[in-house]
This record gives structure tokens, C-alpha cells and sequence, in this order.
């Protein structure tokens, strides 16, 4: 099989939540212990970090990974979904699985693993763990896929677990209720293990305190610790940060949504320090928030990709999110907006789209997945809002319509759903 042929036979013959919703979801860890265990248990080879919570995991998890690199460790890093190539789901200091890897992996395992019908995300995680394992990294920073409790990744015992944030999201699997989603995504807790959670509202907080009590796990509230003093919003587009512990550094990651990702990750970098990971080296931290995209190659979150006009691209696809990204926009000081805008069909994509700017013009749209709402819906809804724009099939059509229309000191945003941004980083630049 070629790298092609084996990527096709992974996103279309496997059950994939990310294709095909909650068809492609399976709950529960008999697949996974049954991989692990053909795999010689691999996760047990290294030590991990385990990164859970609605928004915010794929930022906190590789800026954790920064982190670990800056200090030396090799570093493994899986994360999901991916935006142009399936090997960003699985890295080692930066760096993606080979496709050779990808390619023997799946050839050598399939006698084995094919009568278990495992789904996407089962055989992508027992990948994962045996890659690690076998590039004998130190330590790996671990993003839970949907939930915690059920999740394939739910079979490691971390050095340190963190919950970012917890909101409405996969409301069909994890409960309609901020208490219940709060229980899965805690489901990652384990005896004796740190726990860090980023936000909490008064849903949420009792029942991370009843868990870390039942487990017996030091359990630790970034937003009660108050470590960023201050956060702004550079010329260049960078943040920089002033603290209580740490000074003030600078941080490549430019979305208002980031400060509190920061928070959590500093919380992180607290417990670390404690167990003696990390050392308590300011040069260090700043060094890791510096260069995270270069150092772990994240892409999608408030990326620039042009300054001529200014165009930014940002994964964030649900209520919570938008709820940053549309002061994110509303605060761009521009001559005109120009937004081309998609969502899948399973996002509450009329509260969304009521917090979206109404001076905008608008390039509604679709991503080529079975999930996107079709370009039409989207129009159909935003414009019964007031939103004012036209429809194009793809995203490439989209921005290109944008791209044309807009003068160079205005601004385009392409977002909505990660599978618009997916079609953008991969076919418009």
C-alpha cells in the first residue's frame, strides 16, 4: 500500500466520528485494551500528561509539549483532529510520524486488528502509543478525543492530568448538562495523579471536587490562582503577558481565547515544578510560549496567514468558542470584514451566528466533509439574522470570492468549523 492508498483505507473503511458523526463514534475501551495488549502495552514505556476539556485542548497540549522540549525531553505529542495531513495527529518534537510508519503499521496489523472492527480514532491512539514506544520518547502529551471517561486514551496513568474547560459540546454522548459533561471529562482522573482544571463555573466545580476526593488527587483551580496579572494584544500580533511568579513574556499565540489557555498551562507548569519535570526557569517558559507553532507545528488558532489584507483563520467551532472569537472581531479596527463562514451540522450554529459581526460581508460555505451543513443552510440561517453575503460550494471558491473583494488594509477571517479551516490551509495558500 502507498501512504495515499493507506490514509484512504484509514478515513474511509474505519468508523470516523470526524466523517460521519455520531455514526463513527464508539464508546467504551474492549478495542482499545485489545490493541494495547497486541501492542505489548506500549503507553506504559513512557510518562504522559493527559489533556481533556471542550476548548482549548489542542493549544494547552502543544504548548505543553514546548514546554517538555525546551527542557530537553523527547517529546511525543498526539492530538487530533488534523488540518491537512493525518500525520500531524501523531509527532515526536515537532516532527510527524513517517509515512512509511503509517504505511506499516496498518499493513502489519491488520490480520489482527480488522475482525475487531476498531474505529478511527481506536487505531489512530494504539498507533500513537506504539510509536512513542518505539521512538523511546520521554514523555507524551496526550489529548483526549471526545469526552474522558470512555475515551481510547483513557488507558494511561499520567504523571498529570488537565481539564481546560468544560461547556456545552457533543451534547449526545456526553450529557445535555454542564454537570454530567463535567463527570465524563473528569472521568481522566487517577488515584493519586495532579489534577489542573482551567475554568470551572459553580456547575462545574463540585463535581471535579467530588472526583478528586473519591481518587485522592491533589486537585488544583487555575482561575483561582491569579498568575496573569495582565495580557495585550501586540502591533505584531503576539500577547504579552505579565505575571505574579514568572514575569512577563511573550506569547505567539495571539487569540483572546489564549489567556486563559495560558493560565492553565502555567498551573500545569506549577505542578510540574513540584515533581521535579520541569525546572523553575522563567528563560524556560518563555522560551516555550515563544515558539510553540515552530516547535510542535500547530496551525488553525488565530493564524495569520497574510498581512495584505490581514487574514486570519481559527479552528474555534462551538458557542464557547465564539464566544472569544467574536470579541476577537469585533476589537479588529479595518475598513471592512470580509468572513467566510461554515459550520458542520451537529454546532448550535444559531447562537453562533448571532454573535457574529453584522457590518460583515459574508462568504457562506461548506468544507468537503459528510458533517459541513450544506452552504445554503448556512445562509439561510445567518441571513435570517441580518447577516448579509453570498454562497459559495467550497471554501476555495469562498475565499478566493473574499480575497478579491477585499482592499489591503481590510481584514478576512475564515472559520466556523476546523474542517473549513482544514480546506483553506490545504487548498487556498
Amino acid at each position: 500500500m502507498t501512504y495515499r492508498e493507506t490514509t484512504d483505507y484509514l478515513f474511509n473503511q474505519l468508523p470516523m466520528f470526524e466523517r460521519q458523526g455520531k455514526a463513527g463514534y464508539k464508546s467504551g475501551l474492549d478495542n482499545t485494551l485489545a490493541l494495547d495488549s497486541h501492542y505489548g502495552h506500549p503507553h506504559r514505556n513512557f510518562k504522559t500528561i493527559h489533556v481533556a476539556g471542550t476548548n482549548g485542548k489542542g493549544s494547552t497540549s502543544h504548548t505543553l509539549a514546548a514546554l517538555l522540549q525546551a527542557a530537553g525531553y523527547k517529546v511525543g505529542l498526539y492530538t487530533s483532529p488534523h488540518l491537512v495531513d493525518f500525520r500531524e495527529r501523531i509527532r515526536v518534537n515537532g516532527l510527524c510520524i513517517s509515512e512509511e510508519y503509517v504505511v506499516d503499521f496498518v499493513e502489519q496489523g491488520r490480520d489482527f486488528f480488522e475482525p475487531l472492527h476498531p474505529s478511527f480514532f481506536e487505531l489512530t491512539t494504539a498507533m500513537a502509543f506504539k510509536y512513542f514506544s518505539d521512538q523511546k520518547v520521554d514523555i507524551a502529551v496526550v489529548e483526549v478525543g471526545l469526552g474522558g471517561r470512555l475515551d481510547c486514551t483513557n488507558i494511561i496513568t499520567p504523571i498529570l492530568s488537565v481539564i481546560t474547560n468544560i461547556s456545552f459540546d457533543h451534547t449526545q454522548f456526553l450529557g445535555n448538562t454542564l454537570e454530567s459533561i463535567a463527570r465524563e471529562k473528569a472521568g481522566i482522573i487517577k488515584k493519586g495523579v495532579d489534577v489542573v482544571v482551567g475554568e470551572t463555573c459553580s456547575a462545574t466545580r463540585p463535581v471535579f471536587e467530588a472526583l478528586a476526593r473519591e481518587k485522592s488527587s491533589p486537585l488544583f483551580f487555575a482561575d483561582d490562582e491569579g498568575e496573569i496579572i495582565s495580557s495585550r494584544l501586540t502591533p505584531s500580533g503576539t500577547m504579552t503577558y505579565t505575571t505574579l511568579h514568572h514575569g512577563t513574556f511573550t506569547g505567539v499565540l495571539a487569540g483572546s481565547y489564549q489567556v486563559k489557555n495560558t493560565a492553565t498551562v502555567l498551573s500545569a507548569y506549577t505542578r510540574l515544578v513540584a515533581q521535579g519535570i520541569l525546572a523553575d526557569d522563567d528563560t524556560l517558559l518563555a522560551k516555550a510560549f515563544s515558539t510553540v507553532v515552530e516547535a510542535t507545528g500547530l496551525m488553525g488558532r488565530w493564524q495569520t496567514i497574510s498581512r495584505q489584507p490581514l487574514t486570519v483563520c481559527d479552528t474555534g467551532h462551538n458557542v464557547a468558542a465564539w464566544e472569544y472569537l467574536s470579541r476577537q472581531l469585533a476589537s479588529v479596527e479595518c475598513p471592512r470584514k470580509h468572513i467566510v463562514f461554515g459550520m458542520v451540522d451537529d454546532k448550535d450554529i444559531t447562537s453562533v451566528a448571532k454573535m457574529l459581526p453584522k457590518d460583515a460581508i459574508y462568504y457562506f460555505t461548506q468544507a468537503d466533509s459528510h458533517r459541513a451543513l450544506k452552504a445554503d443552510e448556512v445562509a439561510r440561517i445567518c441571513r435570517s439574522i441580518g447577516l448579509k453575503g453570498e454562497c459559495y460550494s467550497s471554501v476555495n471558491q469562498a475565499y478566493k470570492a473574499a480575497n478579491e473583494a477585499a482592499d489591503d488594509n481590510d481584514f478576512v477571517y475564515v472559520g466556523g468549523s476546523s474542517y473549513v479551516v482544514a480546506d483553506f490551509l490545504s487548498n487556498c495558500i
